[in-house]
């Protein structure tokens, strides 16, 4: 069979999964749910995540500095994530823990929407934002249980197609976000937050399908999620952290940089704001194939390479086009990562699957922490736009980690 031969047969079995996976969350309470589910997390926690440093500020009276500082808090979501996820291991009450996790963030958004003090929304996201951080991650887990019942070829384009909904929730919520603390005000935006958050649970119902934990099924002791167990989810998910890191320091000063080095007008500068997300979701539909094709570890070691080429485009190339190039470039970064991600670290931890998506979702929380703080000692030390060659290098170096272990796949 010739290579164009095979590439059609490829694509059209692409094609054909694709249109199964249609029909499986269509006529699936639990996957249409989960996807809904997964945009309105991605909605609420997006429209909140841009506002918050400005609610500490202007509501509770911070400093910036002292308000910069809140987002440390995450790293505690990366500790909460782990101990929900083995203990749903452990007990396979996927959905019952997602309902606890959901009451836990609405609890938490409440409490910030109410705070009087500056300390509060500290304690608050340690105590239980970091708890409700493990909703997204315990879906995940109940719909690879569900998959995992009926093996089929559009089992990959399922979760990609539940993957896309939260990529789509985190569109659609700065805009929404920003427009309600525009016309109603800071405080009433923290309620729309927990009430996406409490709003999770209504399209699951009360379905609770309960997987067998696998110490179980086994009859063998539960050492599934050992430190020797893990550590190749731990070093995919670190690479993970190394890609990421470089968001926070792109949004953290990619607006100033348009705004006051290449004086951008408001228009362009949303519209380069808003390209990544639209490439993203045009990528994100053939990952899965593209991924079946290469590998997907490969796969997602060429999407990094992609970041070191749009971090040097914002470095090394001041105009509108730079710019665009690099959001363009970021977005098929994030089209294969968003996808792949989730599915790459079930696989390697795949007795555990609950505390391998906990681990590796509760990775963009560690992220932002470092890409925080290279960010702002970056900028200080390098200036604009030199920073960028810090997430460059990350990204280099998650190549590097990405070759090695799709090699040794």
């Amino acid at each position: 069979m010739s290579d164009q031969t095979s590439s059609e047969a490829v694509t059209r079995a692409d094609t054909r999964a694709r249109r199964s996976a249609l029909r499986q969350v269509a006529a699936s309470r639990l996957f249409l749910g989960s996807t809904i589910a997964m945009f309105l997390s991605g909605l609420g926690t997006s429209a909140a995540a841009p506002q918050i440093v400005l609610f500490l500020v202007k509501e509770l009276g911070a400093s910036l500095p002292l308000a910069g500082l809140y987002y440390l808090t995450s790293l505690a979501a990366p500790v909460a994530g782990y101990l929900v996820g083995r203990y749903s291991d452990r007990s396979g009450n996927r959905l019952g823990l997602f309902r606890v996790c959901a009451v836990a963030g609405f609890v938490g958004w409440a409490g910030v929407a109410l705070a009087t003090s500056v300390w509060m929304p500290f304690v608050i996201a340690v105590a239980l934002l970091a708890v409700s951080g493990a909703t997204a991650s315990q879906i995940f887990a109940a719909v690879h249980d569900e998959l995992s019942r009926r093996p089929d070829d559009s089992n990959e384009s399922v979760v990609a197609m539940i993957r896309m909904a939260l990529t789509g929730g985190w569109i659609v919520g700065p805009v929404l976000g920003a427009w309600v603390a525009a016309a109603y005000g800071l405080r009433p935006m923290l309620w729309l937050t927990a009430i996406c958050t409490l709003l999770q649970i209504v399209p699951l119902g009360t379905l609770n399908p309960i997987a067998v934990p696998h110490a179980q099924s086994a009859g063998e002791p539960t050492h599934h999620s050992s430190l020797r167990a893990m550590l190749p989810l731990l070093t995919f998910t670190a690479l993970f952290v190394l890609v990421y890191a470089g968001e926070p320091i792109k949004y953290g000063f990619l607006l100033i940089y348009m705004e006051e080095h290449l004086k951008l007008s408001p228009a362009v500068r949303g519209a380069v704001i808003g390209i990544q997300p639209f490439i993203e979701l045009l990528i994100m539909p053939f990952s899965i194939g593209l991924g079946r094709r290469f590998g997907n570890v490969w796969l997602m070691c060429m999407a990094a390479a992609l970041g070191v080429l749009a971090n040097l485009c914002f470095a090394f190339w001041p105009s509108a086009m730079g710019v665009f190039a690099g959001q363009i470039l970021m977005g098929g970064v994030w089209g294969v990562f968003m996808v792949l991600g989730i599915i790459v670290a079930q696989r390697l931890l795949p007795h555990a699957v609950a505390t391998a998506s906990a681990i590796f979702m509760s990775s963009s929380a560690l992220a932002s922490a470092l890409g925080g703080v290279a960010g702002g000692l970056g900028v200080a030390w390098l200036g604009l736009p030199s920073v960028y060659l810090l997430p460059a290098l990350f990204a280099g170096a998650a190549v590097i980690g990405l070759a090695v272990m799709a090699r040794a796949d």
